[in-house]
């Protein structure tokens, strides 16, 4: 490999979520690992419906006599690698809690632009997997939208604008394509349009800012838009500490009785991230061609949790 393969190689190994900048004051509560290898240098195969996989055999969050009799909800899920890694566990989570009917349609490396309609070759998505064309096939009722928020500029619909080099032009872009994106979601559905659940994500040890203010977008998008939150992040992060990044957190009571779900139970932590990876919560190596995580992992576990929850409040309103 070249010099020049080399350093592209190089940028494409977080390409799928992070961003190489430095760009907040809160420090990592453990040290920073290596980045990532390039599993998610690419887009990913097109997301599918839930199957019985590994964690769907996996309790989901107790029913309530709320929750067992209200409408079973349809859900949509977009976003990027996290995304690909979570969208079995959430289908599971959401089969079993609310009887929800589920798609999942995420591609790695993306950002909201890719789901607008209009980026055509600049885009990592597809025309048939666009936010508006599933909403017009799926009519569901619910959109869950989780996106880290590329800011590397790997995703070609982005321009070039990274928060690196031009940050308020990041947020400015950002703001646009959120949107954007709930226009065309918006009118695709019509008289019968979908709610849109925008993810809160967790802390970012490299730019703890940038996903602060990302998140903030997110809030200012749903009030404005009568959308919903879902904050996954906090279920990811210490307690005390919404934006500081750590590998471990102490287990949950679920994890306690669910020994495969706590790494170490001697001393009531679990790890969220790989030691090698400290973007994703799956904890099984990356690889070339990304997948839904294919083992328990418990920073997975939460953050589907965490949608559920939204989902189930949103649809017993």
């Amino acid at each position: 490999m070249g010099v020049g393969a080399g350093v592209l190689a190089g940028a494409l190994l977080l390409g799928a979520c992070g961003d190489p900048g430095s760009g907040g004051e809160t420090r990592a509560a453990a040290p920073v690992p290596k980045r990532p290898g390039p599993a998610d240098a690419g887009p990913s195969e097109p997301g599918r419906p839930d199957t019985d996989r590994l964690d769907a055999r996996s309790p989901a969050p107790s029913s309530t006599p709320a929750t067992r009799h209200r409408k079973a909800p349809k859900v949509l899920y977009l976003g990027d690698s996290l995304a690909m890694e979570n969208q079995d566990v959430l289908g599971a989570q959401l089969k079993d809690e609310l009887g929800a009917r589920y798609r999942s349609a995420p591609y790695s490396g993306t950002t909201l632009c890719d789901y607008l309609d209009g980026t055509g070759k600049d885009s990592l998505v597809p025309d048939q997997h666009k936010a508006a064309a599933l909403v017009r096939a799926e009519r569901p009722d619910y959109v869950v939208l989780q996106f880290w928020g590329n800011a590397w500029g790997y995703t070609p619909c982005m321009d070039g604008i990274t928060y690196d080099k031009a940050r308020e032009k990041y947020f400015d872009r950002y703001a646009a394509d959120a949107r954007a994106l709930v226009g065309q979601i918006n009118s695709a559905g019509g008289a019968d349009r979908p709610r849109i659940v925008w993810v809160l994500q967790g802390p970012d040890p490299i730019t703890p800012d940038r996903v602060r203010r990302v998140n903030g977008l997110y809030r200012a998008q749903a009030r404005a838009s009568n959308g919903l939150v879902a904050d996954a992040g906090r279920a990811v992060a210490p307690a005390s500490a919404r934006y500081t990044w750590t590998e471990k957190l102490p287990c949950t009571a679920y994890e306690t009785k669910n020994p495969a779900y706590c790494t170490e139970p001697g001393r009531g932590r679990t790890a969220l991230h790989r030691g090698d990876d400290y973007l994703h919560f799956c904890l099984a190596p990356t690889t070339a061609k990304s997948r839904p995580c294919p083992v328990r992992s418990p920073g997975i576990r939460r953050m589907a949790a965490a949608i559920t929850r939204a989902v189930a409040d949103a649809s017993a309103s």
